[in-house]
């Protein structure tokens, strides 16, 4: 049997769903040109900050958020589960899951200053999920991810990742002999801002910022709430 592809995956899929995936990667490039990479705010007097966590069960998605304050106490959550809508293909995930997030989003009685996205920001080869929220939302967004595609970066905490030459975003390495996170901007926020916002909000023992831990400790419990397994 040959080796099932990334290509041959998207052809059955768009067979299936009827998704011209090119389309979809034309879109992605160009609303990415509609990204912003200038402070939105004066992210010193950021108060509220926000995160979400994403989960599938069966054929449905679990998308919590939390926001909390400097002290990170929790000043508001709700979650939203539905049908999944759309198949998982590398590069498409933004498709698949801001849906649910910005219904989760608008569950919430308190809006986040920031939100912090478990995902590529600028750092994906075209549009990552972090990216796509921030466009979707109008909030400013900030990827926060434990892999890299096609960029350069010294294994060094506040090295600069590049791609092409052009700065993307930060190396963070929270504590020592961890595996590196890498920080890039979603939308309406600098590239020293990402960083810094994270590397403030880092809670050793806690590798990620601790607004990301608290909204995947929420999607656990609301899992085990809801018992779906």
């Amino acid at each position: 049997m040959g080796e099932i592809t990334l290509d041959s995956r998207k052809e059955e899929l768009s067979k299936r769903y009827g998704i011209d995936f090119d389309k979809l990667e034309k879109e992605q490039i160009s609303l990415a040109k509609d990204l912003i990479f200038n402070d939105k705010i004066d992210f010193s007097l950021v108060d509220r900050f926000g995160a979400v966590e994403n989960i599938f069960l069966r054929n449905k998605i679990l998308s919590c958020f939390i926001v909390v304050d400097k002290d990170f106490e929790i000043i508001d959550q709700a979650y939203v589960l539905e049908r999944i809508s759309f198949p998982y293909v590398p590069g498409f995930r933004n498709y698949r899951e801001v849906p649910a997030m910005v219904k989760a989003l608008e569950r919430l009685n308190e809006r986040p200053d920031v939100v912090l996205v478990s995902a590529q920001g600028i750092i994906h080869p075209r549009l990552g999920l972090a990216s796509h929220f921030g466009l979707a939302t109008g909030i400013p967004s900030i990827g926060v991810s434990s892999s890299l595609v096609d960029c350069e970066a010294d294994p060094k905490d506040g090295a600069i990742i590049k791609r092409d030459g052009k700065e993307i975003g930060k190396v963070l390495i929270s504590k020592t002999e961890s595996n590196p996170l890498y920080i890039s901007p979603g939308n309406n926020i600098t590239i020293d801002s990402s960083y810094k916002i994270c590397k403030e909000l880092i809670n050793l023992p806690h590798k990620r910022p601790e607004p990301i831990h608290i909204a995947a400790k929420y999607a656990k419990s609301v899992r085990k709430e809801l018992a779906i397994e």
